[in-house]
């Protein structure tokens, strides 16, 4: 008679998971880790502990239960795709890794939603967010620089806090960045920002890392958001803008001026096109609120809007 196989238990396995994928960010594991967290709670609920449990007594009907329990709570479908997607995931590893069927996690489809345009800043409004940045005030140079950095060339605020000074060729007035999946690139900055960063750093540490705390070390990313927070506080800026819109308000501002998406798309170091083009929308957004505010036949409409309430009142 043949040995039946253990079934290793599900918390064992998702561990196994999260430690093999070495090719995700952090960030991206720290999420997985807290969806299957999520997910594990509800099959506990459901009695399910083992992977054989999952192929015979939970199956494709259990799964819509939990997917039903997730849009009944209220949660947001982005929320809900990244949830699905994570399992899924996790359930293909565990195919991979037992001898339990899973092929109804093949089934499971991502629900749709309307992707949110990034927030970005006008033209006026990310000049107004760096000039009002006093460098005469304690770090308003790193301030000031770190900013200038992230705009100036499009940085993910990951990206940025994890300069070494010697990223930085300060004779052709390129740095160079490693992005996600461990992808380096070359990005050109203006003399500006060059002059910043010089203000900050004495060019003969090249290990060393440009943006620090009060403690002399590096920067996370939490601070940057304070940072940025406080600095539109003062420049009388939307406060709810992140780090990433000013990644977002470069790339828009560059389509604008006639860059090509391609360009954007190398620049920004996105992996497919498809990621660069939603900045199209943005700008076509712009387009469309020009031509209503700047159109005489538009203008002479709002005026004859604004003349019927006015006599109606």
């Amino acid at each position: 008679m043949t040995a039946r196989t253990p079934q290793p238990e599900i918390d064992d396995l998702i561990n196994q998971f999260l430690t093999d994928s070495l090719s995700h960010s952090a960030n991206t594991k720290r999420a997985y880790e807290s969806d299957l967290e999520h997910w594990v709670q509800h099959l506990n609920n459901c009695d399910i502990k083992s992977i054989e449990d999952l192929s015979v007594s939970y199956g494709l009907k259990g799964f819509r239960s939990y997917f039903s329990e997730l849009i009944s709570n209220g949660l947001k479908r982005s929320s809900v795709a990244r949830k699905l997607s994570a399992i899924r995931k996790f359930l293909s590893y565990a195919e991979s890794t037992s001898d339990q069927a899973l092929s109804w996690s093949s089934l499971i489809q991502t629900p749709k939603y309307q992707s949110p345009l990034p927030r970005f800043l006008k033209i006026d409004q990310a000049q107004a967010l760096i000039d009002t940045i006093d460098p005469t005030e304690r770090f308003g140079l790193r301030d000031k620089a770190i900013l200038e950095v992230i705009y100036s060339a499009g940085l993910r605020v990951s990206e940025a806090v994890s300069l070494n000074q010697g990223d930085i060729d300060w004779v052709s007035g390129w740095i160079t960045v490693m992005g996600k999946g461990k992808k380096e690139r070359r990005l050109p900055i203006g003399p500006k920002t060059i002059a910043a960063l010089a203000s900050i750093c004495d060019q003969k540490n090249h290990h060393e890392p440009v943006f620090v705390n009060s403690r002399n070390t590096r920067l996370n990313q939490r601070s940057v958001r304070r940072i940025l927070s406080k600095h539109l506080l003062k420049a009388g800026i939307d406060q709810h803008l992140s780090p990433h819109g000013l990644r977002h308000s470069y790339a828009t501002h560059l389509l604008s001026a006639g860059a090509d998406l391609r360009s954007i798309q190398e620049l920004l170091g996105h992996a497919r096109l498809s990621t660069t083009q939603k900045y199209t929308h943005i700008d076509l957004g712009q387009l469309t609120q020009e031509y209503l505010s700047k159109h005489p036949l538009n203008n002479r409409e709002v005026k004859k809007n604004l003349r019927k309430k006015k006599d109606s009142e």
